[in-house]
């Protein structure tokens, strides 16, 4: 790549191409919203999210800010602001990867793997913990409740556009923690 405005142009136009509807914000390709499914075979399928995506001037060379815009219940996921305590986004983010990887491989193994011993939402993780079959009805309620397909353009109205710090809040995020979302504890 010639240059990180290039690259960032390439990954959004990849990931436009990949069928995710992918709408601007503030008149440049810097901040946007990306709108995603959930996972088949999880708890979250059937239910859409609109996420908030900001490319930082170093990007790729410095990870992408990521946050839920419309609510969802996920011990990795702070439910008041959608910031995510994902690894791979926010300590060992690599050039390598691009939007397409956060969208189709990082955020659906956050999904099916949630993390209780990491928690940004500590009742979603003790819940998860503690009563499984309760943790499991509170998402379901969630997924009906606030990621319906038929609202989810209606959810960026919830927030404001000057949102959080979206996944670089590592508020309860432990960046010692070496667990990589999707791979087998050894």
């Amino acid at each position: 790549m010639s240059s990180p405005s290039k690259r960032r142009e390439m990954d959004l136009m990849k990931l436009m191409i990949s069928d995710y509807q992918v709408e601007m914000l503030n008149d440049g390709i810097q901040e946007f919203l990306v709108d995603f499914h959930g996972p088949n075979d999880s708890l979250y399928q059937g239910g859409v999210w609109r996420v908030r995506v900001e490319l930082p001037d170093a990007y790729p060379y410095k990870s992408p800010s990521i946050g839920f815009v419309n609510k969802i219940y996920h011990p990795n996921v702070d439910e008041m602001s959608g910031s995510v305590c994902l690894d791979v986004i926010n300590q060992t983010w690599s050039p390598m990867f691009d939007l397409v990887n956060v969208f189709e491989v990082f955020l659906p193994q956050l999904l099916l793997y949630p993390n209780p011993s990491d928690p940004l939402n500590g009742e979603a993780a003790a819940l998860m913990m503690q009563d499984k079959p309760a943790y499991e009805q509170k998402v379901k309620e969630y997924c009906q409740k606030y990621a319906k397909p038929e609202d989810v353009g209606n959810a960026s109205d919830d927030k404001s556009s000057d949102d959080e710090e979206l996944s670089e809040d590592d508020g309860g995020c432990d960046s010692s923690d070496e667990h990589v979302v999707g791979e087998p504890d050894l």
